[in-house]
């Protein structure tokens, strides 16, 4: 088998995988529970409303962005779902068709962009809308949870060097 034709048919049985695993993920209950990191988004999201204390337009605003990116998860979910169920009936084959599977991923990802901008695009609309001092609040809030992840990466980040620099060290002596 040529070496291009191996690629593709590696990528298509990644992509395969990835649908399994990515709805799989979606689909778990404590993903978006409360005490899951989306009820902590949340929770962020109110103080940080609570804080900016808006006018009338800029909460219209507000609302549309929430309810914007509340109802394009739940869309996003949905799609999962859907990967997921085809997924489910896939193994059933004999034969797997990862083209079918790799077709569906890619709608899926295409539907899940489209809702993604759309979420974007109301909370720059809503963020637009701020005056000056309120833009500042935002841009403080951001940058402490910029900060905040980029810890946990780094935590992330070094434990996984301590796993694999652990898991390697003994075979390095023998």
């Amino acid at each position: 088998m040529s070496t291009k034709k191996t690629s593709r048919v590696l990528a298509v049985a990644v992509t395969a995988l990835a649908i399994g695993a990515g709805a799989a993920y979606a689909a778990q209950p404590t993903h978006g529970g409360p005490g899951g990191w989306h009820g902590h988004f949340m929770q962020e999201l109110t103080q940080l409303h609570d804080q900016l204390k808006l006018n009338a337009d800029q909460e219209k605003l507000w609302q549309n962005a929430l309810d914007t990116m509340k109802q394009n998860r739940e869309a996003m979910r949905a799609n999962h779902e859907q990967a997921r169920d085809q997924f489910k009936a896939a193994q059933q084959q004999p034969i797997l068709d990862l083209n079918a599977m790799a077709a569906t991923h890619q709608q899926i990802e295409q539907k899940d962009a489209q809702l993604r901008q759309q979420t974007t695009d109301a909370w720059l609309k809503f963020y637009n809308g701020l005056n000056d001092q309120q833009k500042t609040t935002v841009s403080t809030a951001l940058k402490k949870r910029f900060a905040r992840m980029e810890q946990r990466h780094e935590k992330m980040r070094e434990r996984w060097e301590h796993q694999n620099g652990a898991a390697s060290a003994p075979a390095a002596t023998q």
